[in-house]
């Protein structure tokens, strides 16, 4: 973990702080897509209090569900004492149907900026994209970083910095990565307890072997993803997470 902090210190000198923005979902066959931001003032570095309650933290995948639920509740008790922001924000299946996933996954990431810049103004510390503010005399050092896990957003209303598998290399990102993993998986056993043919609750509405079987003996629900039904049951493979943004 401390060379998660290291890494943000390295890109956040002179900054305020740090927002990380990470997903999860993005190639589930069913269910929500979930974005979470986690805003860390730049003092939150230099706390050892702070860092040692996330100790541990790091990309959402790499870590156990209990460890997972831990972290989560560490962060959300740094947050009611007001040492990090959070906002998380879910786009659904009709979103995802009409924006395709990559879209429904800026929409979801975006929501998460704006409910922070909503509640900061009007000191406006996140810079937007393109202004002619932030072209002619733009001083970064009064906004906060914001860094993104994966690829540039394109189109995508703040200016940000891309960090490929940045689950891995920020604390911010990675608080952000398990923020965002554990508000849909509890969004997926929710969903699980009105469709329970389908096993949401184990599998998250990812393309398991008993998921896809469960689909076809079944049909799909109103949760499913119709573009990434027919995929998958064309016999053609679903993306991960991670390979997503390229597929859809």
């Amino acid at each position: 973990m401390a060379s998660l902090a290291q890494f943000d210190r390295r890109r956040g000198a002179d900054r305020p702080g740090i927002a990380g923005i990470d997903e999860a979902g993005r190639g589930a066959l069913a269910g929500p897509v979930v974005a979470a931001s986690v805003w860390l003032d730049g003092g939150f570095y230099g706390d050892a209090s702070c860092l040692r309650r996330v100790r541990g933290a790091n990309d959402s995948k790499v870590l156990s569900a209990s460890e997972r639920d831990d972290l989560r509740a560490s962060i959300e008790a740094l947050q009611a004492e007001g040492k990090l922001r959070v906002a998380w924000a879910a786009c659904n299946v009709m979103e995802i149907a009409t924006l395709n996933i990559l879209g429904a996954t800026r929409a979801a990431m975006a929501r998460c900026l704006a409910e922070f810049d909503t509640a900061a103004r009007p000191s406006q510390p996140f810079a937007m994209a393109g202004t002619d503010s932030e072209l002619f005399g733009f001083d970064s050092r009064t906004s906060v970083l914001v860094l993104v896990d994966g690829l540039p957003l394109r189109p995508f209303v703040w200016a940000h910095e891309a960090i490929k598998q940045g689950d891995g290399k920020s604390l911010a990102i990675a608080l952000a990565s398990i923020v965002a993993k554990v508000e849909r998986d509890r969004l997926m056993v929710a969903l699980d307890a009105k469709y329970p043919a389908y096993g949401f609750a184990v599998h998250k509405g990812y393309a398991v072997p008993q998921h896809v079987e469960a689909i076809k003996t079944h049909g799909p629900c109103p949760e499913h993803r119709e573009l990434f039904l027919r995929k998958i049951l064309a016999g053609e493979s679903v993306p991960s997470d991670e390979q997503a943004e390229f597929e859809f």
